[in-house]
């Protein structure tokens, strides 16, 4: 897939990205539905999904079965909540909380003023950014990332809805399982000229519950 920088992490090819996609639409997918909708072989998906697994991006558990049979193996994004959980995903959370601290007491300037759960919220969202070719730049006040520019900005227009779409449920997932009173909103971004090269803008929009608000 054509980008204007660096892309890894979960998303580092567009196959992850509509496997993604189809987990995040509808959980307890298998194996062949996977590959009739994107056209991929058993041995490729399940190569990619292994690799989302190990980023805690998604989970796996065994079909429930009634009768006999071995049962199948579905798959379903990892939401952060109680049904949809990775423990990698909590590892790397808490992981971020640490190194977060860490930065905090060697530059207390650092620290956010939205309260602890908030701060570790972010810990995680910006180590997860980094980690898919991102340079996340976070305002408290407003509560944005801006994610300009965006790595994936100069690939197929009609690829960046998905691309957006997948990015978003990401990073709400990110967030839930960090817990806390953040939850990303939206992905804003600018229009691309079909003859502009130059990566469009892209800020997430983030949002404090009510009670937190208030």
């Amino acid at each position: 897939m054509a980008n204007g920088g660096p892309v890894c992490g979960p998303i580092s090819t567009f196959s992850r990205v509509q496997l993604l996609h189809l987990v995040q639409t509808r959980a307890e997918r298998t194996i062949d539905e996977l590959c009739q909708a994107t056209g991929l072989h058993p041995n490729t998906v399940r190569e990619h999904l292994q690799r989302l697994i190990e980023g805690g991006y998604v989970i796996q558990a065994s079909e429930h079965r009634t009768t006999r049979g071995r049962p199948r193996t579905l798959y379903s994004a990892a939401t952060g909540t109680a049904d949809a959980s990775s423990p990698i995903a909590r590892n790397k959370a808490k992981a971020a909380a640490e190194r977060g601290d860490l930065l905090r007491r060697v530059m207390p300037a650092s620290a956010s003023a939205l309260g602890r759960d908030a701060t570790y919220q972010l810990d995680a969202l910006i180590e997860h950014l980094e980690e898919s070719g991102f340079e996340p730049v976070v305002d408290d006040e407003q509560l944005t990332v801006d994610l300009s520019p965006c790595p994936h900005a100069a690939g197929r227009a009609e690829d960046r809805p998905m691309l957006c779409t997948v990015h978003l449920g990401l990073m709400q997932g990110v967030l839930t399982q960090a817990g806390g009173p953040l939850a990303a909103e939206a992905v804003r971004t600018s229009a691309l000229p079909a003859d502009c090269a130059v990566p469009a803008e892209c800020v997430v929009q983030l949002t404090l519950t009510e009670m937190t608000a208030a």
